[in-house]
């Protein structure tokens, strides 16, 4: 089990801005293609999955889209979306979710590096 190198304590799970955005907005997609309760379900199941890195920080494979950057990016896959994190200093960051039915180049968009 990796641990805060500070506390000796499990890491910390850390949401960007832009990956907080990015859960609204597809809970707000399915709110209203599909219901309520499917929103909330795959919401929680985002965030669910997540809580691994709690205690295993590296447990992704790396993003190769993200590699050019050299940030460390890796990445977990829950349904249709693929949760990009990277470890700071503070813990484990979650920097984007992403819809991987979109063409994977997209990751690299100017107006997604806000989480970066």
């Amino acid at each position: 089990m990796k641990k805060n190198p500070k506390t000796g304590s499990q890491m910390k799970i850390i949401w960007s801005d832009f990956a907080s955005e990015m859960l609204i907005e597809i809970y707000r997609y399915y709110k209203v293609k599909a219901s309520i309760a499917i929103a909330k379900k795959i919401r929680i199941e985002i965030f669910t999955a997540t809580q691994q890195l709690k205690k295993h920080p590296v447990s992704g494979p790396i993003e190769l889209n993200l590699e050019k950057i050299n940030e460390g990016h890796r990445y977990l896959v829950k349904g249709n979306y693929k949760i990009i994190y990277k470890e700071v200093a503070e813990g484990v960051l979650i920097t984007d979710v992403f819809d991987t039915r979109q063409d994977p180049i997209k990751i690299n968009k100017e107006d997604r590096k806000s989480g970066w």
